[in-house]
């Protein structure tokens, strides 16, 4: 009896170690990677001055052509086309700008960034969403990984994970609210690359919804002109 006990004993204790040994390894990812500060767009409601409340905020991350150092360049499509076009938004969105030759998992952009809309303006910090396509697809996954203590929910358009990357989706996403979306006809990011994301999820009973747009190639874009992805997202808050 004593031994059963003293066994049960070692094997609560080594795997309360080893969930601690899993989220410490998530924060190191971040925290290895170079610290970097990208310019961003940055929208608010036009009642932001008149009101006195918190904003939940959007982080929206663009596409591979849009690295570079000319913000205007993100206003080709997504979020900062529909600002651009005059579309109104009740939540703050902020667009960073991912820089030439570079990925969104390449520097530790986000804390930077999160520490700078956090201080300057009224965020409701329960209530802070990312969302990304293609190259920013991948970029929510990721950076969802490495931040997902700061997050409430992603939406990530036809994206992916690195392979490196892969082992630890559960680890840190499992109870993130995902909703995400992709062409069964892209060419540029095949359809596999969430649907191995999505596998991995539902095999440790994660929050995943998977839209598959069937016979959608890669520029799926027009996606952020539905209301219903914002509504989804901003029903969660951050546990």
């Amino acid at each position: 009896m004593y031994l059963h006990r003293y066994v049960h004993q070692f094997t609560i204790g080594f795997y309360f170690v080893l969930c601690l040994t899993q989220i410490q390894y998530t924060h190191a990812q971040a925290n290895i990677k170079p610290k970097a500060k990208y310019n961003y767009l940055l929208y608010l409601p036009k009642d932001y001055d008149k009101k006195t409340m918190p904003y939940p905020v959007i982080i929206y991350l663009h596409g591979s052509s849009h690295r570079g150092t000319d913000l205007n360049k993100l206003k080709g499509y997504g979020l900062p086309y529909l600002i651009e076009q005059g579309k109104e938004f009740n939540f703050i969105i902020a667009s960073p700008q991912c820089p030439d030759g570079k990925y969104w998992s390449s520097e530790n952009w986000f804390d930077s960034l999160y520490t700078e809309l956090t201080s300057k303006y009224r965020v409701d910090t329960q209530r802070v969403y990312l969302t990304g396509i293609s190259l920013g697809g991948y970029g929510t996954f990721i950076a969802g990984m490495d931040h997902a203590d700061k997050l409430a929910a992603m939406v990530p358009l036809c994206g992916g994970c690195n392979d490196s990357d892969m082992p630890r989706i559960c680890n840190t996403l499992k109870t993130m609210p995902i909703w995400t979306f992709h062409g069964t006809a892209d060419n540029v990011i095949p359809i596999s690359e969430t649907e191995r994301i999505v596998k991995t999820l539902e095999g440790c009973q994660g929050n995943i919804k998977f839209t598959k747009l069937t016979d959608e190639g890669h520029g799926i874009q027009y996606l952020y002109e539905r209301d219903d992805i914002y509504e989804w997202m901003l029903q969660w808050k951050r546990k």
